[in-house]
């Protein structure tokens, strides 16, 4: 089976296990995955099994903001795979194929998955911090 954390904002750290059902993403109290951010619509996203390719597919249901996958918006149903990110309003959700004991379990899945995702910063003096403008991107500055 499979389970979405929660990987910020209030509700960091939750876990859903997500079993071979339709289960339904948003704001609304009555939803079995409630998430707690006003740019989440009542009824968001839906996320079900199917058993004909073994596999969890995503679905936008019409929600104001989109859904994005991996920094992608989803138009129609997508196939889900381990490690996806989803983001609805301002909240992000690891998608994993794994299930969990427990929220112990979960979290500590959630931080090697964290560890493997960071992108790798720059130093303080590897960066020119200067404002940058439209369509222009920073530039790593030569070490001295």
């Amino acid at each position: 089976m499979a389970s979405v954390i929660v990987t910020n904002g209030k509700q960091e750290g939750d876990y859903y296990p997500l079993g071979h059902r339709t289960n339904v993403v948003g704001r609304d109290e009555a939803l079995p995955i409630q998430i707690l951010d006003n740019m989440v619509s009542r009824k968001h996203l839906q996320i079900r099994f199917d058993a004909s390719t073994n596999k969890y597919l995503a679905f936008d249901m019409k929600s104001r903001n989109g859904v994005h996958i991996n920094n992608r918006k989803v138009e129609g149903e997508v196939a889900l795979w381990d490690g996806d990110v989803i983001l609805i309003g301002l909240t992000s959700l690891l998608f994993t194929d794994k299930d969990f004991q427990d929220k112990k379990s979960a979290l500590e899945h959630y931080k090697k998955a964290g560890e493997r995702m960071r992108v790798t910063a720059y130093g303080p003096r590897d960066f020119d911090p200067s404002p940058v403008g439209p369509g222009e991107t920073g530039q790593p500055i030569p070490r001295l």
